[in-house]
């Protein structure tokens, strides 16, 4: 009795292990998120977490409306930054749902896709043994023999899966399917989804894009270095060292614009030497980028994003030193192209470090394409008719040497605070006119020039996603549009006689697709397959 309460309270042989409970968690965790209720859960999160990129500015395509959104939202937006929503595809959440996403459709999709590679090469389903049971049947008697039956049957369903049988008593049996490539369609297309996102990830790894301001006078930009760009996206496995080698010419931008001011075409007029032609000497190649045609070449696509104006001025300094330059205003309205900026100018000669930065010159304001007139300079048109400037012209620090990163596009307002930087004109200016400083400095407005922004964009898998986008659409429609439908056969001797040719043919049919249509097609296969007895119903 001793021994076998002790056997009683031992442990059970059978107990888990730490180690299989980790492997069981496992398991079933794989087996989850493999699932695909799971996977549509997750592509369901995923669109869900896109959607505030179409709502609000996102800081790779559109810097500026990010900060136009904040100055429109001081208390909103720094919010909304913090959870990262001005920069949704680059956040660790929509990345995680991203690779999860993956994940799971890999699981989902490798076993899928071998069933249904076995199933294309298995035979057909039998026969049922009562095909009067199904949604479509019908049967008549039929002068014919069962073989004579099962080759008329082929015969008319030639383009179908078929395949005859043998049943006992001499019954053969003719089992066709039609409707394949549905399965196919959905594999291909669900493959084809897990392809986009696969080249998507590539692009973000091992892609880049720039943005730079090229002025549309002859000026030069080579794909050198990132130092090239005035704003650069990297890869996630780029460093910048080992862009591709080229350069292109601006000479001229072109706008038509319709009478009410909206942008009817941009292009820009370049030359341009690829990574050959740079080795090689050869010339540069003349054509032209528009919106929406981009010039593809070594692997990179060159966009036109924007254009805008670069008012010239002359300062002459009370010593008779010059200095010329053509900086980019910013548009703030783009339907008139009233633009906003600032052109900074150091005295040339100047070797005492303090003089320099009292003698710094700034003209700050803003610009009309097309002036209204008046004393307030407002814009009333995109296109350069009648241009004029509201100046603000500055004098004494800029803070150039500060150590701060500076805006090209206004002043160090500190600057202004701290009464180191100090107002001396305000007036508005057309071209042609002049402005005298208190010191003796004139300053005129010279002419007008026009830049371009231009995008760079580098993405290796591009033509993948691309293949992968056509067979998206491919396998849906093909998914969609396709019907599965089954239809069978059966040819029973009328008599176990061998001169007595009738047999009793029944036809059975089944859409394997909840659509409309398989009625009327079953009706027409089943007046040519059924041949009635003569006298017979």
């Amino acid at each position: 009795m001793t021994d076998t309460l002790e056997q009683r309270t031992d442990p059970p042989s059978g107990k888990s292990s730490p180690g299989r409970d980790l492997l069981a968690l496992a398991r079933n965790t794989w087996r989850g998120l493999t699932s695909m209720r799971t996977a549509l859960i997750l592509l369901f999160l995923l669109a869900l977490a896109a959607l505030p990129g179409a709502f609000l500015p996102q800081r790779t395509p559109s810097p500026q409306a990010v900060r136009d959104f904040f100055t429109r939202n001081p208390t909103l937006a720094p919010l909304l930054d913090r959870v990262g929503l001005f920069d949704i595809f680059g956040t660790p959440w929509f990345s995680a749902i991203y690779l999860l996403l993956f994940i799971s459709l890999i699981g989902c999709l490798v076993p899928r896709t071998w069933e249904q590679i076995r199933g294309l090469r298995a035979r057909t389903v039998a026969v049922p043994r009562n095909l009067s049971r199904l949604p479509h049947h019908a049967a008549s008697d039929d002068d014919r023999t069962p073989d004579e039956v099962v080759a008329a049957a082929r015969s008319r369903l030639r383009g179908w899966k078929v395949d005859v049988r043998e049943e006992l008593g001499g019954v053969r049996t003719v089992s066709a399917e039609k409707g394949a490539l549905r399965e196919v369609g959905n594999v291909v297309f669900h493959m084809s989804l897990l392809a986009l996102l696969a080249g998507i990830a590539v692009g973000k790894l091992f892609g880049y894009e720039g943005n730079v301001i090229v002025m549309a006078d002859g000026s030069e930009f080579c794909n050198s270095g990132i130092l090239a760009y005035d704003t650069f996206r990297p890869g996630l496995r780029v460093d910048g060292t080992n862009l591709a080698p080229f350069c292109l010419d601006v000479d001229r931008f072109t706008a038509q614009y319709r009478p009410d001011g909206a942008a009817d075409s941009f292009a820009a007029d370049v030359r341009y030497s690829d990574s050959a032609a740079l080795a090689d000497g050869t010339p540069p190649v003349p054509t032209t980028i528009a919106v929406n045609d981009p010039l593809r070449l070594d692997g990179e696509r060159v966009y036109l994003l924007g254009h805008g104006y670069a008012p010239q001025f002359t300062v002459t300094f009370p010593g008779g030193e010059q200095r010329t330059l053509a900086t980019q205003w910013e548009p703030v309205d783009q339907r008139t192209f009233l633009s906003q900026g600032a052109t900074k100018f150091d005295r040339p000669g100047v070797t005492d470090e303090a003089e320099r930065r009292r003698t710094q010159i700034a003209i700050t304001g803003l610009f009309a394409p097309t002036s209204s007139g008046g004393s307030v300079v407002t814009s009333t048109y995109p296109a350069l008719t009648a241009p004029e400037v509201a100046a603000d012209v500055y004098q004494g620090d800029l803070g150039l040497d500060s150590g701060r990163g500076q805006s090209i596009f206004a002043i160090d307002q500190s600057m202004v605070d701290q009464g180191r930087l100090t107002r001396v004109v305000r007036e508005n200016l057309v071209p042609g006119q002049t402005i005298a400083l208190p010191d003796g400095t004139q300053i005129r407005f010279d002419s007008v020039k026009e830049w371009v922004n231009l995008q760079v964009s580098h993405d290796p898998a591009q033509d993948a996603v691309l293949v992968a986008a056509v067979a998206l659409l491919v396998g849906i429609t093909l998914s969609l549009t396709v019907k599965r439908r089954r239809i069978w056969v059966r040819a029973t001797p009328a008599s176990p006689s061998t001169t007595d040719r009738r047999s009793l043919v029944q036809v059975g049919g089944l859409a394997r697709t909840d659509q409309a249509g398989y009625g009327e097609e079953f009706e027409r296969l089943r007046d040519d397959l059924l041949r009635p007895r003569h006298g017979g119903s």
